[in-house]
């Protein structure tokens, strides 16, 4: 059942209509009215088309957080084979918010990483909603220097609110963890690529988001904190956050410009969670396209590109 947005109000409205009229001629008691049936779905389609056109930030902000935009196991599915996944930072424990493994993408070995919220309450009470405890971290340090010993690309798919706030995470050094995973991006000899899926939350995503090329989703956002988060800093009053929103500059293309972001990957008109195929076709193709602008480089030559865009950002505003 498909769950719509407080804005998507018309777009619900009309597709209610549609779906009245479509038993009624399954049931055999609207035999004529295939006609009608067409003309909503012209004037629901161009509806959509209209209000994903012109999304606000906060609208945008909502269309990341859709629960059923495409998840990482989404991608693994479609994108990725033989992925074997590997658990655990051999200090502490396992962490189910950041998956973490070997796989095939177009018949080429990568390593996958990023960040699992889950599809059912089971599923994203397992997965704590996304948000990575420190060895969820470490266990991403562990997987890359993996990779970089044995040569293979790093490819990681962002979507999380943040990195897990609780007082255990903090007493087990959560942000030494974030900065350890953000210096192990860093110092790969091999290309990384990584890709905002959902959201992208603070440090949290970051530490494995500071990548070679950084792709975001055209309607994902991508920020140092959620915007309830600065209005409930900045004003003290959460119901701010569409105006937080809208003066942080989270969407792709706010930080297309900002230097930030270096593809933005389109989504079909309605967003990912309406079209999820054609959105991890489409992440396919980008995620390739980016692998192929860094082969033949040297190791030496990765880590200076990588490091020479990240402080490129804000110069030459």
């Amino acid at each position: 059942m498909r769950t719509y947005l407080d804005f998507e109000k018309p777009v619900a409205e009309l597709d209610a209509k549609i779906e009245e009229l479509r038993a009624l001629v399954a049931a055999g008691e609207g035999v004529a009215i295939g006609d009608e049936i067409g003309r909503l779905e012209g004037k629901a389609n161009l509806a959509l088309k209209g209000l994903y056109a012109n999304l606000t930030p906060w609208q945008k902000t909502q269309v990341a957080r859709h629960p059923q935009r495409p998840h990482l196991s989404d991608y693994v599915e479609h994108l990725f084979t033989e992925f074997t996944p590997l658990a655990g930072d051999r200090k502490f424990a396992e962490d189910a918010a950041i998956q973490g493994g070997f796989a095939r993408f177009r018949g080429e070995s990568v390593c996958l990483i990023g960040h699992e919220k889950g599809s059912t309450t089971e599923e994203r009470i397992k997965h704590n909603f996304g948000m990575a405890r420190p060895e969820g971290y470490r266990k991403a340090v562990r997987i890359m220097e993996l990779a970089d010993r044995f040569d293979i690309s790093v490819i990681a798919l962002v979507d999380t609110a943040g990195a897990y706030p609780g007082i255990d995470a903090e007493e087990r050094g959560q942000a030494e963890a974030i900065a350890r995973s953000t210096d192990a991006c860093l110092a790969l000899g091999v290309p990384n690529v990584a890709v905002i899926i959902g959201e992208g939350g603070s440090g949290g995503a970051i530490a494995i988001a500071t990548a070679n090329v950084v792709l975001m989703l055209e309607h994902s956002i991508y920020s140092v904190i959620s915007p309830e988060g600065a209005a409930s800093i900045l004003w003290r009053d959460t119901a701010k956050a569409q105006e937080a929103a809208t003066n942080m500059k989270i969407t792709a293309q706010d930080l297309s410009r900002l230097g930030v972001v270096d593809v933005i990957v389109a989504e079909p008109t309605g967003g990912a969670h309406r079209h999820t195929a054609a959105t991890i076709a489409a992440t396919g193709e980008a995620i390739a396209g980016a692998l192929g602008g860094l082969k033949g480089l040297s190791r030496e030559e990765i880590k200076a590109r990588r490091q020479q865009k990240f402080l490129a950002i804000g110069r030459n505003l």
